[in-house]
C-alpha cells in the first residue's frame, strides 16, 4: 500500500469511517470490514480531499453531467460536479429498479462521469452507466472513492478511476467463516437486502 493509500485509510479510522467486525455488504456477501464513507464525507475538507482526486484525474476531459447512484454516490457526485463545474445528477431505486426521477435527464451526445462512494462488484455503478447509455449519454468514465476489489472490477467504459483501491476480503454467505463461528452480523448501508 503506497503512502496515499495509508493516509486514506488513517482518514477513514480517524473518522470511524472504516469499521471492523461481520458485515453484510449491498451486493449480499460478507465481510469483516466495512467502509462507510458517510462518515468520512460528512466532514467538508475530508470530501472535498478526497473529491478532488478525482476532479484532477478528470480536469483535461470534457465532462458535462456528473451522474450517481443514491444514496452513498450523492455527495460524491456533488463535490466532483462542482469541482468540475458540471452538472449533477443522481438515479435511485424505484420498485427495485434504478433509474432517473425528479426530472433530472440526459441529453443524447452529453459526456457523463459515473462517480460513487464504494465500489464492490460495481452492481450500482453499471446500472447508472446503463442508464446513460440507454439515453443516449457517453460515458466518459467511473469513479468512486474506494474500490473494495483492489481494481479487479471493470467497466466498459474509457476510463475508470479510484481514489483507493484495496483488496478487502469478501465471502458469499455460505462460505463466511464469520457465520460459522456465529459472529453476529451487521448491515450498515442505506439499503436493505432483499
Amino acid at each position: 500500500m503506497n503512502m496515499q493509500s495509508q493516509e486514506i485509510i488513517s482518514i477513514f479510522k480517524q473518522t470511524e469511517a472504516l469499521l471492523e467486525g461481520h458485515f453484510r455488504l449491498t451486493s449480499g456477501l460478507h465481510s469483516p470490514q466495512y467502509f462507510q464513507c458517510a462518515k468520512v464525507l460528512q466532514y467538508p475538507k475530508h470530501c472535498e480531499m478526497l473529491c478532488a482526486s478525482i476532479a484532477q484525474f478528470y480536469k483535461d476531459m470534457k465532462i458535462d453531467v456528473v451522474a450517481s447512484p443514491a444514496l452513498g454516490g450523492i455527495v460524491v457526485g456533488q463535490e466532483v460536479g462542482r469541482q468540475l463545474d458540471a452538472r449533477t445528477i443522481f438515479t435511485e431505486r424505484h420498485e427495485g429498479a434504478m433509474q432517473l426521477r425528479r426530472g433530472f435527464e440526459i441529453k443524447p451526445g452529453e459526456n457523463v462521469l459515473v462517480c460513487e462512494d464504494v465500489v464492490t462488484t460495481g452492481g450500482s455503478t453499471q446500472e447508472v452507466i446503463n442508464i446513460v447509455q440507454d439515453a443516449g449519454g457517453n460515458v466518459v468514465g467511473t469513479a468512486s472513492v474506494v474500490d473494495r476489489s483492489g481494481g479487479k472490477v471493470k467497466f466498459n467504459v474509457p476510463n475508470q478511476f479510484s481514489v483507493l483501491k484495496i483488496d478487502v476480503i469478501t465471502y458469499t454467505p455460505e462460505d463466511c467463516p464469520l457465520c460459522k463461528q456465529n459472529v453476529p452480523i451487521m448491515k450498515p448501508g442505506s439499503r436493505e437486502i432483499k
